[in-house]
């Protein structure tokens, strides 16, 4: 499956999956973009992301931790 900005959920777990011991409030918002296009299955346009999305991705990793 092909990660977009809007599967905020499935990116928090593919990110729980790369980095277990990472504590998702400690990261600052242009990492966590970084990581985001960085994961395998992500294909969609830095362009369209927004502290709105970044967000809502750390929240579903904070919820899964």
């Amino acid at each position: 499956m092909r990660l977009q900005w809007t599967d905020s959920y499935e990116i928090a777990l593919a990110l729980l999956d790369k980095f277990p011991d990472t504590d998702p409030l400690s990261i600052r918002f242009t990492d966590l973009h970084q990581w985001v296009l960085d994961l395998e299955n992500f294909d969609d346009d830095p362009s369209r992301c927004s502290e709105t999305i970044l967000e809502a991705i750390q929240q579903a990793w904070l919820n899964e931790v």
